[in-house]
Order: structure tokens, then sequence, then C-alpha cells
């Protein structure tokens, strides 16, 4: 079996999937989209060579014999979270898997007012007119399983059983993997079905854990991908223990991700439990008033960075595919059509001091009058910008220390322990410029501990994908009653939004209504028989 091989610029992080690409000229069929061949991976171990085996012959210690080609193969599964790779014969600026995750999450929530119509699949998140055909979710599927199996590639080749190879640098690059297929796992589950506190025993997504399961196979409860994603996390944990940096996974990193795990499941004291493990580390710290203002576009050097997917000068997607294109504008740079919310702004109205307004930003005319469009103010938000100065750079924020002292809040609410829960949400305030409006432990009157948290969160959290299923894991409506284009009757870009016409009610989207998950794409349906759609 002969392949000819070109060699892999040094320069470039390569995906197991561009590895196969660039490096050969290896053509492989398969009947699920992503399946990745050790043949293709070994080249990376190998060098430039002129014959390799059948990827049926590779062995563990031909695929281990090399801890850089190993790295390069690990890497390369972080690279498909950022990477535009083509799906269905075309390569679409669009599609990328953090800028699907952003608008698929933040855009269905509140805080978020779209101010056009827009024919971008960002549009049915939106207004969620869900559709097995939708492109954006279509694509998240299809990345999220090519970056699972390439995370099982590696598990297998190198050994499930985590003591087979005692190298603490093998270790650490098998739990990432362990700790990104329960990441991808998660965030299937959370979008494509219910919530695990509303039906646990409700279809979930399909648990794909080696690269030669059956093509037909159904998909796993709730509970059961819950079980798994867990299971993933500490396995994770237990084995990275050479941290690489921020833009990797390490030990924080999954206790992190337990701790949200564990807080969407309703777990509350295994939710505390992981999320002091993290904050008690000592690896990482709350950002202050000032460190705040420049998190994110420093977020690779932030000291309340636990996870962030790296981006450099060379992923600058610019106007076309970067997550902040819709989200901001210099009147060069992107589309700017999704604005921070008038309900958002009206939670934050009470503290114009709180440093989390600099992350909004409003749009004026030469009249120094807030620019309209369609009749809806526009305010910018700046969460994905800055890096390097590029008003489309950032490396987006996965985990960070903010979460771990509001999921804390918030499991400690649920537990009765309110003065905890109050100290944990002063601990934000007091570093966001709120150091004079602290509760002290003392629930404002009318209201109660999680309303407390929860609104903390969506301030704290806007734009970062989190609204949504907060208030749906909580059994909460989504209330979108400010103007905008959510309202029912406004199909059209063609009508006069000046003035607001009366007459359309607000949109609620109850907790238990269908339309909160996302169809399972019409390619995994078709392929896939056993595979049972959502209502």
């Amino acid at each position: 079996m002969k392949y000819f091989i070109k060699k892999i610029s040094h320069h470039e992080m390569w995906s197991f999937s561009a590895i196969c690409s660039q490096a050969c000229s290896i053509r492989v069929q398969s009947a699920r989209a992503g399946l990745i061949l050790l043949t293709g991976l070994s080249i990376c171990f190998s060098g430039c060579l002129k014959e390799i085996q059948p990827s049926d012959a590779i062995t563990t210690e031909v695929l281990t014999s090399n801890l850089a080609g190993l790295t390069n193969a690990v890497n390369g599964a972080y690279s498909l979270l950022k990477d535009h790779v083509t799906f269905n014969g075309t390569e679409d600026a669009n599609n990328m898997y953090l800028r699907q995750y952003f608008q698929m999450s933040s855009f269905a929530g509140d805080n978020v007012v779209c101010a056009q119509v827009t024919e971008d699949p960002l549009f049915l998140g939106f207004s969620y007119n869900h559709a097995p055909t939708q492109a954006n979710a279509r694509y998240f599927w299809y990345i999220s399983y090519k970056i699972i199996n390439d995370c099982n590639t590696v598990i297998e080749a190198v050994g499930k059983d985590s003591t087979a190879n005692p190298n603490p640098a093998v270790q650490q690059l098998m739990g990432e993997c362990y700790f990104l297929r329960a990441f991808c796992n998660f965030n299937l589950v959370r979008f494509y079905a219910k919530p695990y506190t509303q039906d646990s025993a409700a279809p979930g997504i399909i648990l794909r854990l080696s690269t030669n399961e059956p093509e037909q196979k159904a998909r796993a409860t709730v509970a059961e991908v819950y079980k798994q994603v867990v299971s993933d996390a500490l396995e994770a944990a237990s084995l990275m223990n050479q941290p690489r940096g921020v833009i990797f996974a390490s030990k924080e990193a999954a206790w992190a991700l337990l701790s949200r795990v564990f807080l969407y499941q309703g777990d509350n004291k295994d939710c505390i439990d992981y999320s002091t493990k993290v904050i008690n580390s000592g690896r990482f710290s709350l950002c202050t008033a000032d460190q705040f203002k420049t998190m994110f576009a420093n977020a690779q050097s932030s000291p309340g960075t636990l996870f962030c997917i790296g981006f450099t000068d060379k992923d600058d997607y610019g106007k076309f595919g970067s997550i902040a294109s819709m989200i901001y504008s210099d009147g060069n740079s992107g589309w700017g059509e999704e604005y921070a919310s008038s309900s958002l702004r009206d939670l934050m109205s009470e503290h114009p001091e709180d440093i989390r307004w600099s992350y909004i930003v409003p749009l004026y005319d030469a009249d120094s009058n807030i620019v309209l469009k369609n009749g809806i103010p526009t305010y910018y938000d700046t969460k994905f910008s800055f890096q390097g100065g590029s008003p489309t750079l950032s490396s987006p924020i996965m985990f960070r220390m903010a979460e771990m002292y509001l999921n804390r809040a918030e499991a400690y609410s649920k537990t009765g322990d309110v003065k905890d829960a109050l100290d944990d949400v002063d601990a934000i305030r007091n570093n966001r410029g709120l150091g004079n409006s602290l509760y002290h432990g003392i629930l404002p009157g009318g209201t109660t501990a999680l309303q407390v948290v929860l609104n903390e969160r969506r301030i704290e959290f806007s734009f970062e994908g989190f609204r949504m299923f907060d208030l749906f894991r909580n059994n909460l409506a989504l209330v979108r009653d400010y103007w905008g284009y959510h309202l029912p009757g406004l199909v059209s870009s063609s009508i006069d939004l000046s003035v607001k016409p009366q007459g359309y009610p607000n949109e609620i989207i109850q907790p238990n209504d269908p339309r909160i998950q996302y169809y399972i794409p019409i390619d995994e349906v078709q392929a896939n028989k056993l595979c049972v759609q959502n209502p």
C-alpha cells in the first residue's frame, strides 16, 4: 500500500482531517463523516515516509513512539473548535464550532436583540423556528462528532487504561482527549435534548465512544449522556498533571466542567465541591475591576481564565466568519446586527458604575444620538473583540473563575444556604466596581437567593452562551418583553419600524416548549434509522 506524502508545515497546528488531507494523498471514503484512520495519523510520527502500514496494522507502540507527533494530533482536535472545516463538500466561512456554539446559545436568550431579519441561520436560533435542515445546527452536530472521533482515535491508540502509559506527558494528552470528548458531548446534549432537570429519561444524543461503532445507533438518554460526561471528566482530571497553559485543558478545567455539569444536573453538593476545588486550587483568581476591562481581549494571560480557545492573528476571520462579526462593528469590521437587549440594559441600569458596562458599547451618530436600526438602539457587545487590537479577534473563554463562584452560589441558594450564596455573589460584585453595593448576607426584600444569583449570572455572562440554559434548566420562561424582531408578524425587513407598531404580543418561550431543543440534523436521521427525531 503506497502513499505519496508531502511535509507538514511546522508553523501550523493541524487537525486530524488536515493532517490526512495535507500530509498525503490518501482519500478515505467513510460511512460517517469525520472518521479518521490511524494510517493518516501515523504520518505525524513517522516523518516523510514513502510507505506505511495499513491502518489496522498500526500499533500503540508505533503511534506513541514520538511525543511530538502525539501532541500535534491532540492539538489538531483543539483546532477543530476554530477551523472552518469543509462540510457537505464546501468550506463556508460561517461554519466554525465556536461561532455556531455562541450563536445557537446566546442568540436564543434574552440578552440579545436581533436588529433585522437575516438569511443567516442564526436567525432561526434567535426566533426558535428550528428545522432539521438548519445549516448551523447541522454543522455543529457534524463538527462535534468529528472532534469526538479524533479524541477516540487517540484514546484507543494510546490505551484506554490510564496506567497503560505511565509517561506523565502522554497521560496529560490523554486527559485532554477525555476532557474534549466530555465537553463536546455535554454541549450536544444541552442543544439537542431536554434539560436534565426536566426529564432525564428523555432521548439525549448518540454516544460514540470508539471509532468502530455501528453506524446505526440509538440516542442515549439524557441521564446516560450526563453519566458518561461525568465519567470522562473525572478520568480527564485524574490524568492531567502537566498543564500546558490555558489554551489547553487542565485538571482545573475538568473540575470546572464537572461543576457546570453537576449544576445542570441538580446535584448541588457535587457542584459546590468541584467549584470549591477550582477556587482553592491556587492557580487562578477572580479578575479585579481593572483586569476585567481587558479580560476578554487578553484571555490567554488573564488570571481569571481557566480554559480558552487560543486564536492567533492568522485565525482572525474578520467580517466573514468571526464570532464578533454579528455583535460588533467599527464601521468596517463586521455586520453588527445583534445588540444588547433593553431587558439586559434595564437590569444593569441601577449601577452605571458596574465595570461590565465597558463591554456594552453604544453607537452614536454625528449628533451624539444613539443610532437606531429599524427602531432598535445600537448597543454592541465587545467580548469577542480587540485581541491584539483587532475588532474581530479574541480567544473565546469557555471556563473562567467567575463561573465557579456563581455556580457555587446557585447551588448554595438551592440548598437554603443564603449567606454563602450571597457571599459568592458579593465576591463577583466587589470585583466589578460594586464594592459599595454588596449584599452582606442580606436578601433584598421581595426576592430570593436564586433570583439574585440568576440576575448576577445574566449580567456577568452576557453574550457568553449561558442565559438560555440558565432559564430552561431552572424551569423558567424566556421573556422577551422588549421591542425587536422576535415579535410575531415582523417577517419582512421592508416593514417600517422607525415607530413601534402596536398589537404585537411579546414573545414568551416556556421551559417545556419543544422548540427549546434543536432538531437532530437531517443528515443523522436519514443515515441512522435508529435515531429518533425531536418533536
